[in-house]
């Protein structure tokens, strides 16, 4: 493993340009992807909310992902040491932790739907397509409670495995297999959803922008997603920029992740919405089905196939891969934390992640069945972590790291930090959006996100 010494302690790396770029891929190529983004762009106007995503990421987006990473590499800390680097104040720590915990409270929850995608994936293997396609099936399951839990256990156990393997041996092992897994079972998936009858007019709904669909909800809910498919304000980019050896070129790997991000993005709508159109027609409401849209919608796009039990196992298969992936990311964000801030060796680091991911995971799996009396602003106890890190401390995060980097660091001084390895060729555009632009997203964001939850207005 390589190492770079940092006030008299080992750090681990990535091996180089491509470990770091398939780690950040893999992060940034999740459930975010795979389970949301069709979502809202059916929901959201499809071609209209895809532009508009499109836009906001390789402008808002590239500046916080560059933002994220230089201050990594720079401090070679994960999100508390690189704020405190700059300043001991309150001020400083608040911002760190802030970054640091969101990836703490994703985890556990983004590890219970993982483990639904497991379950769904192990009874297509056994060919219970029809089962999966029954009106109570998932609402049953998540209602079981233990078995929930059991599934939430597994998958959170093939987590911790990877992170007790380490940085390149584990998480750059395991991104180099399961990407380009990824990749071609999504192209697969893709082609068998866009050459069944009817969904043509999927395809051309989810690509061919029409204003008539655009809202000002299209934007607030593009730039949501932008922080949850490219994993901005997590934790990520601080800690996997640490990893990274000056070398390599972070403007270049910004890009090349966009790319990937975006195209399984674009994959995840093409596998989806057009299935959604064959089976239902382009009915707005089965389009608008949110959130259930995969583990309802889709088991009974492929019971009305007549290779549904083979699409299922490619596609919850691809889920499972991409979940891992984001997942390990996540957990790795936390292991840092705790290995700079406590001075714990990874292997105890990865006990105490693995203890976090248990308690709160064990109550988000369980809070549909056995703790389902518990309710947080009318939300169970899944959906209040969800509203709760994406919601509101994420916006607040990125907000810190704009104020770190515009107010404290200096733009110059990214910039120098990016140009030692980059050519920085939007650099021009970096400046305006981190400087303006970007501080007025991230409050319409935060301020539409509350607004919402409290019924003000509807997403």
């Amino acid at each position: 493993m390589n190492e770079n010494k940092n006030s008299g302690k080992s750090r681990s790396s990535f091996s180089g340009k491509l470990g770091y770029v398939l780690a950040v891929a893999g992060s940034a190529v999740g459930l975010g992807n795979i389970w949301r983004f069709p979502y809202l762009a059916a929901k959201y106007g499809g071609g209209i909310f895809l532009l508009v995503y499109l836009i906001l990421m390789l402008t808002f987006g590239y500046a916080l992902i560059v933002s994220e990473t230089a201050l990594g590499r720079m401090t070679k800390r994960s999100p508390v040491g690189a704020f405190q680097t700059f300043g001991k104040s309150a001020s400083f720590r608040l911002g760190g932790w802030i970054n640091a915990v969101i990836p703490m409270l994703i985890v556990p929850y983004y590890s219970v739907i993982g483990g639904w995608v497991t379950k769904y994936l192990f009874e297509y293997v056994q060919g219970k397509t029809a089962v999966l396609a029954e009106d109570n099936y998932f609402t049953s399951f998540i209602a079981e409670g233990f078995g929930a839990e059991l599934w939430f256990l597994f998958f959170s156990l093939m987590v911790v495995v990877v992170l007790f393997a380490g940085v390149k041996h584990g998480i750059e092992r395991v991104s180099k297999v399961m990407m380009p897994m990824l990749v071609i079972l999504a192209v697969i998936v893709a082609i068998y959803s866009m050459t069944r009858p009817g969904a043509w007019e999927g395809v051309k709904y989810f690509l061919i922008p029409n204003l008539d669909n655009f809202s000002w909800m299209t934007v607030v809910a593009a730039m949501g997603q932008m922080f949850y498919s490219l994993s901005i304000a997590m934790g990520i980019l601080y800690t996997y920029g640490s990893y990274m050896k000056k070398e390599v070129d972070i403007e270049a790997s910004t890009t090349q992740v966009e790319i990937f991000d975006t195209a399984i993005a674009m994959l995840a709508g093409l596998m989806i919405i057009p299935a959604v159109f064959a089976f239902s027609g382009g009915d707005p409401d089965t389009l608008k089905a949110g959130p259930s849209l995969m583990f309802i919608t889709i088991p009974k796009v492929f019971a009305s196939m007549g290779f549904g039990t083979g699409a299922g196992i490619l596609f919850f298969l691809l889920v499972l891969l991409a979940a891992l992936t984001s997942a390990i990311s996540l957990a790795e964000s936390g292991v840092s934390t705790f290995e700079d801030q406590l001075g714990f060796s990874r292997r105890k680091s990865t006990v105490l992640m693995g203890v976090i991911i248990f308690l709160f995971g064990s109550a988000s799996a369980l809070g549909f069945g056995v703790l389902d009396f518990v309710s947080v602003l009318e939300m169970t106890i899944l959906d209040f972590f969800d509203f709760l890190t994406n919601s509101l401390m994420m916006p607040i995060a990125a907000l810190a790291t704009c104020l770190l980097v515009t107010r404290v660091v200096g733009l110059d001084k990214i910039a120098k930090e990016v140009e030692q390895s980059s050519s920085f060729k939007r650099k021009r555009m970096y400046c305006l959006f981190m400087k303006y632009l970007a501080p007025i997203c991230i409050v319409i964001i935060l301020l539409s996100s509350i607004a919402n939850v409290f019924g003000w207005i509807s997403m």
